[in-house]
C-alpha cells in the first residue's frame, strides 16, 4: 500500500561503535526519504548512505555485527562536519525506523547535541517536533519478531546484507508499506495509512528524554523511570534532594537527559 503522507517521511538506520547512547558514535547512516507524489503517482524515494570517522574505536562486538572496521572509516569525515547539512535535509520530515525510538533516534539526537556543544556547529534538530513511527513496535504489537522475520513475513523475501544500514533501512520502508496492506482491513485493530496515527500507534512510552530516563505519568507529570526514585516526580526529588540533580549532571547520562532535567530543575527553583 502506498504511504499516505502529509510531510516527507524519513526512514533511517545507523551502525555504531557500540550500544551506549551517551558514549558511542555513529559510523554509518542510511536514509530513505519518501516524499508525497502527485495524485495517482508513486511517492518519490531518495536514498543516501554515508560513513563517518567516529573519532573513537569501534568495539569488537559492534564490528562483528555490522562488519565496519576502524580501518574502513579512518579517512571518512566525522559526523559533526555533516550535522548541519543532515539537519537541513531532515527539516520538515517525519521520522520512521526499526527500533528507532529506543536506539537510533536517541543516538542521532546525541550526535547533533555533541556537534553543537563540543564542536560549536550551529545546528538544531528536535525530534520531539516531528511524528515518530517505530515499525518494530507495530510489528511487535502484531507479530513480535525481528526485522529479518518481519521482512520475510510481510514481504515474503529474505533480507540480504542484514545489518548493513542501507539494506535494513530499505527493508523497514518495505515492511511498513506491507503492514499497511495487511492490517488496513483488520476489524479489531486496523492500521490507518496516516503518519499521525502510525506515530501514536508505534510509540509505546511517554518519554521526555530520548534515553527514557524521564517519563510522563498519567497526570502528565515528569517522573523518574530508573533508580531509587523511580516513579517519583522529578521536581519533588530535586526540591527535597538537590544533590540528586548534581549527581545526574556529573554522571554518565546523555546530553539530552541533562537538558531535560535542567529545565525541570530551573522551573522548580523559580516557583
Amino acid at each position: 500500500m502506498k504511504l499516505n503522507l502529509k510531510n516527507p517521511l524519513i526512514f533511517f538506520d545507523i551502525e555504531s561503535t557500540g550500544l551506549d547512547v551517551s558514549r558511542d558514535r555513529i559510523v554509518e547512516i542510511s536514509i530513505v526519504k519518501v516524499s508525497p507524489g502527485a495524485p495517482g503517482e508513486s511517492n518519490n524515494v531518495d536514498v543516501k548512505t554515508r560513513r563517518f570517522n567516529p573519532l573513537i574505536p569501534i568495539s569488537p562486538e559492534a564490528q562483528a555485527v555490522h562488519g565496519i572496521s576502524d580501518e574502513d572509516v579512518k579517512d571518512c569525515e566525522p559526523f559533526y562536519k555533516y550535522a548541519k547539512s543532515l539537519a537541513a535535509y531532515m527539516k520538515g520530515c517525519d521520522i520512521a525506523g526499526f527500533n528507532s525510538l529506543k536506539f537510533d533516534i536517541p543516538l542521532l539526537a546525541e550526535e547533533f547535541l555533541r556537534a553543537k556543544d563540543e564542536f560549536k556547529v550551529d545546528v538544531e534538530f528536535d525530534f520531539r517536533k516531528r511524528k515518530l513511527v517505530d515499525v518494530q513496535n507495530i510489528f511487535h504489537k502484531k507479530e513480535r519478531r525481528t526485522l529479518e522475520a518481519a521482512y520475510r513475513f510481510y514481504c515474503d523475501k529474505d533480507l540480504k546484507n542484514a545489518h548493513s544500514a542501507e539494506a535494513d533501512t530499505m527493508a523497514t520502508y518495505e515492511v511498513l508499506e506491507a503492514q499497511l496492506d495487511r492490517y488496513a482491513a483488520d476489524n479489531v485493530d486496523p492500521l490507518v495509512n496516516d503518519v499521525d496515527f502510525l506515530a501514536r500507534y508505534s510509540c509505546q512510552n511517554r518519554f521526555l528524554d530520548y534515553a527514557g530516563r524521564i517519563v510522563l505519568n498519567d497526570k502528565d507529570e515528569a517522573v523518574f523511570n530508573f533508580g531509587k526514585h523511580k516513579g517519583k516526580k522529578v521536581k519533588d526529588v530535586f526540591c527535597s534532594e538537590p544533590s540528586y540533580y548534581s549527581w545526574m549532571m556529573d554522571g554518565d547520562f546523555t546530553r539530552d537527559t541533562k537538558r531535560i532535567i535542567s529545565e525541570i530543575y530551573t522551573a522548580a527553583r523559580t516557583r
